[in-house]
């Protein structure tokens, strides 16, 4: 039981990264990016490239597969989403949805539809405490779960993006009379949103396969996490990330594989009915999006 309750954890690590990449950017921008898995999908594509063909180092192809990912965040922001900005959120949700499929095309045609391998971050001996055992990089995992967590909040409370970020997802208008410049604050959301989605892909990929439909499942129970915190609570975004990975790992232990995102969906349907705010915001959070 207690080694299920752990590898939940460990999913739920990467699910909850997932989801504060989704809620960072809807907190702010009020957009919901259904291309996010395609974008981590790319930038761990891109970290294998340089592990593979270039042979770098592991930890030097993900700090360059995270410097991508922030600029492929920054492109798609300028180059697409900025000039749909005055159009309603239903189009600019289709225009997502246009980029979700252009990007898992195109990757097809780059890196081809056969799945394969991505290496560990680090391998070892399995770690034992007590009736539990982790691997060093489960525990790798947890360690840049927890880094990524403390850098956001301290982002939010003591720098002036951070600020401007928070001013903006309160008021969008009022940030702008304020001088807030809110093409800033939207660009360097969509590259911080893309460096946790573009984490938690190289975080699942030794884990799961590298393939371009990779990010299919965690994009999913990310959206769930994302539900539980109501779209707008980052540390509800990783506790949510945390119960669903732990939900999903009981379902299929106890009951079979293939039920945990039915489980999932139907936990979905069952929070928003109960609590369409979710169940890590306010109340009246729900009405001021």
């Amino acid at each position: 039981m207690e080694q299920i309750v752990i590898s939940g954890l460990i999913f739920g690590c990467v699910y909850g990264l997932a989801a504060l990449g989704l809620v960072l950017i809807f907190r702010t921008t009020g957009l919901v990016n259904f291309a996010h898995g395609e974008m981590a999908m790319v930038t761990t594509f891109v970290a294998f490239t340089f592990l593979s063909t270039f042979e770098l180092p592991f930890f030097v192809s993900f700090l360059l597969a995270i410097l991508f990912a922030a600029l492929f965040g920054v492109l798609i922001y300028l180059v697409l989403i900025r000039h749909v900005g005055d159009a309603s959120h239903l189009n600019q949700l289709v225009l997502t949805l246009g980029i979700f499929l252009a990007v898992h095309g195109g990757a097809g045609l780059i890196w081809g539809h056969t799945p394969t391998s991505f290496p560990r971050a680090l391998d070892g001996s399995s770690i034992q405490l007590g009736p539990i055992f982790i691997s060093p990089n489960e525990l790798f995992v947890l360690v840049v779960t927890f880094i990524l967590a403390m850098a956001l909040f301290a982002l939010f409370r003591f720098t002036q993006v951070g600020l401007s970020m928070r001013a903006s997802s309160q008021d969008l208008t009022a940030a702008r009379l304020m001088g807030i410049n809110v093409n800033f604050v939207f660009m360097v959301t969509w590259a911080s949103g893309s460096v946790l989605g573009g984490i938690a892909g190289l975080l699942t990929a030794p884990f799961t396969f590298l393939g371009v439909s990779m990010m299919f499942n965690v994009l999913i129970m990310a959206f769930a996490a994302a539900v539980l915190a109501g779209f707008l609570s980052l540390p509800g975004a990783v506790i949510g990330g945390l119960i669903i990975g732990i939900f999903g790992n009981l379902v299929s232990y106890y009951w079979a594989p293939e039920m945990a995102l039915v489980c999932t969906f139907v936990l979905i349907i069952v929070v928003l009915y109960i609590r369409p705010q979710g169940i890590f915001s306010a109340p009246e959070a729900i009405k001021k999006v």
